[in-house]
């Protein structure tokens, strides 16, 4: 094992061990950041905003639609954790669907709802270290390129909404030609440097279209939900853009964040304010839902392990060094 596998599985391995009262203190620390960056933003969103309209818009939405905004992140998140079936393949783990879908909502559910503890990537990359001894690393560039993908496929929806936006005064092949360049220079990068994990690529980046697609759709429900009848456009552009904000983890699960994106692009883009509060605030509390079914896995830790093998399973690769008994 190499020191970067080391560091990975050491880290995570830590976080598992009883605390000592410097690891609790530092803990709680980081939560308390978090919470007190996210009341910051709020507070400064809300000062803008008034709450009560806000929160009229919630209590007189058409809960159907929300509903089926409910329905299509959940899909988002069952394609989500296929996506990265693709690349655990691409590095011979072969993973139950059922079992990595199950990781997958534990893995939600910590980087959700417990912000200064162990990360659910973190986890991940522990669990299969684990059970399947593959090597940290190897696990650990397996999800950066989900990560990736998704970043990516967030960049071409972005590129087609640009399109469709006539406040945004740019010829559309310009952000066209840099999108297609910089994602020739991603494969090729991925493929010079980690050729193994471009072999389910475009099968992934495919899947994570899906995902971001099945996330708009989402946002796309809840403007239904609230008799919108203006344009689209500008209020999807703006929740890939405050998407890409989430990525420093900064906050409680992105809130904070997304408000406080909405709320200074109303100043680009014809949004009404309270709606531009209302849609992250309402995507936000789905994603709590959803990311609450996680949960299950902690209280019940035995139904997680039903996918997990037997003993001391080696990957495919090392299977074949191994020689076959007569």
């Amino acid at each position: 094992m190499t020191e970067i596998d080391e560091s990975i599985i050491n880290e995570v391995e830590d976080e598992m061990k009883p605390k000592t009262w410097k690891d609790t203190l530092w803990n709680v620390t980081k939560t308390l950041l978090k919470f007190a960056v996210t009341s910051v933003l709020l507070y400064f969103v809300f000062r803008h905003v008034p709450f009560k309209d806000v929160k009229y818009r919630l209590l007189h939405a058409n809960y159907w639609w929300m509903l089926a905004a409910l329905i299509s992140f959940f899909l988002s998140i069952i394609v989500s954790s296929w996506r990265l079936m693709s690349f655990f393949n691409s590095i011979n783990l072969k993973l139950d669907p059922r079992f990595n879908f199950r990781l997958y909502m534990l893995g939600l559910f910590y980087n959700f709802l417990l912000p200064g503890g162990i990360g659910g990537d973190g986890y991940k990359i522990w669990m299969l270290n684990k059970n399947y001894k593959l090597p940290g690393k190897k696990v650990f560039w397996a999800i950066m390129f989900d990560r990736l993908s998704g970043l990516w496929a967030i960049g071409l929806i972005t590129v087609c909404l640009i399109f469709l936006i006539p406040q945004i005064d740019i010829h559309i092949g310009i952000p066209l030609g840099i999108f297609a360049a910089a994602s020739g220079v991603y494969y090729f990068v991925a493929y010079k440097f980690f050729r193994e994990y471009t072999k389910y690529f475009f099968a992934g980046h495919a899947k994570a279209v899906v995902v971001q697609g099945l996330q708009v759709l989402a946002i796309v429900f809840i403007l239904m939900g609230q008799d919108f009848h203006g344009k689209f456009s500008p209020y999807l552009l703006s929740f890939l853009i405050s998407a890409l904000a989430t990525i420093i983890p900064i906050s409680v699960g992105g809130a904070g964040i997304r408000e406080t994106v909405f709320t200074q692009l109303t100043k680009v883009f014809p949004m009404d304010n309270t709606l531009a509060v209302f849609l992250p605030g309402s995507f936000y509390i789905i994603s709590l839902l959803v990311a609450l079914l996680g949960a299950y896995y902690v209280l019940r830790p035995s139904r997680l392990e039903e996918g997990l093998p037997k003993g001391d399973i080696a990957t495919e690769e090392e299977n074949k060094d191994r020689p076959k008994s007569v």
